[in-house]
């Protein structure tokens, strides 16, 4: 067995009232010129204040960057980067969901960097990263994605996404507040919180999977199944926001160590052909990837139900991992996602496109426990469409 490669990043504050935190970490890196970016719904509702108005108060000059859109394409990262080659920044704070934190990574690591954005694209860029660019703190506004403990920048291209991805585009502050999640409506709660879960799930049962991702996945898992219902139900429920903070932030650092696969693989042609949010793709997909998978980590399987708080000792290694893909479609159901990719207007005649841009993911691809070539991703995808569940060979 080969060592496992574990990477943290370097701080993080998580909690209810972890903001607080931010102004002496300002302080701390010695910054006076501060690039704030982040969605323009977060500034309009007056949440970002939350952030700019301390930093203000302390002398800091503040500057908010809202160009940002969901499921950012590769020319807004190509703008942002330019701005703060621009201008004369000391510090980039990403404030949001996994786009403005991605965004405000690729912007501070490749303002010290030549060349575009596409020459640093993990599928085909030819350039490397090789400087830690300008200190970055990264407060999420939603829980899901993981964005503020993660080394990856994701962007969309023409048909599906590529990444951008080093060590260097760590946060060197996280802060993780959940009571800047409290206004986040339900249907992206319950979108980013399924993102959440698959992180976890795949985490799990990655090839890359440890001991140390496993407790990590397991933990999130647990306070993801027990929450989620509860804070798309009422987003001022304190411990279900707290709980969901907790577990989003844990399977964030699960994932970036075992790393995800199959579901992240065939979710991203989803994004970039019908712009269907992240934590969505994800959402419809899992049930039916991970059944399709189910043969290979039956015990994995039986784990992650005790997780999401069923019982396997009830039943064989087999049935409990069937009752496990069962739980994952209840949870997608009960928090109002569509089950099927007809619910999000996706023809059927769009299967093939979605399966060719799919099979490009090979980063990802290469940590299910089951090979997935061609054939069992276009599989996978007409079940997702005709709602059923399938297995290899089983039609």
């Amino acid at each position: 067995m080969t060592a496992a490669r574990i990477v943290f990043p370097p701080l993080s504050y998580v909690g209810w009232g972890a903001l607080e935190h931010l102004v002496p970490e300002v302080k701390r890196l010695g910054a006076k010129h501060i690039l704030v970016i982040t969605d323009p719904a977060l500034e309009k509702i007056g949440l970002v204040e939350q952030v700019t108005s301390p930093l203000r108060q302390e002398g800091y000059s503040v500057h908010v960057y809202t160009d940002v859109v969901p499921e950012p394409p590769l020319e807004t990262g190509e703008k942002a980067v330019a701005f703060v080659r621009d201008g004369e920044f000391d510090l980039v704070i990403g404030v949001g969901g996994g786009s403005a934190m991605d965004l405000a990574k690729l912007a501070a690591v490749l303002a010290v960097h030549e060349g575009s954005v596409a020459d640093y694209l993990n599928l085909t860029g030819t350039r490397t990263l090789e400087k830690k660019g300008l200190p970055k703190i990264l407060i999420p506004t939603t829980s899901g994605t993981g964005s503020e403990v993660t080394n990856i920048s994701v962007l969309s291209l023409e048909t599906t996404k590529d990444v951008v991805t080093h060590d260097y585009l760590l946060a060197d502050v996280a802060i993780v507040d959940p009571q800047l999640t409290v206004s986040v409506p339900p249907r992206v709660t319950a979108a980013t919180g399924i993102d959440a879960l698959t992180h976890a799930v795949e985490a799990y049962v990655s090839v890359n999977a440890s001991p140390t991702s496993d407790g990590l996945a397991i933990a999130a898992m647990r306070l993801i199944s027990r929450s989620l219902r509860k804070a798309v139900e009422n987003g001022t429920d304190k411990q279900a926001r707290t709980d969901m903070a907790n577990g989003s932030y844990l399977a964030g650092l699960a994932f970036f160590n075992a790393g995800v696969a199959g579901v992240h693989a065939l979710a991203y042609p989803l994004g970039g052909q019908f712009h269907i949010a992240h934590g969505e793709s994800n959402a419809v997909l899992l049930p039916y990837v991970m059944g399709y998978i189910r043969q290979s980590c039956t015990k994995r399987m039986a784990d992650i139900l005790n997780a999401l708080g069923g019982n396997s000792s009830f039943w064989s290694e087999e049935e409990a991992s069937y009752r496990c893909v069962e739980e994952l479609e209840r949870i997608v159901a009960d928090v109002g996602i569509p089950k099927t990719l007809g619910g999000f207007g996706i023809p059927e005649s769009a299967l093939e496109s979605l399966t060719k841009d799919a099979t490009q993911q090979k980063r990802l691809l290469a940590r299910s426990p089951m090979p997935l070539l061609e054939s069992d991703i276009r599989a996978i995808y007409q079940a997702a469409f005709a709602g059923t569940i399938m297995e290899p060979n089983k039609g």
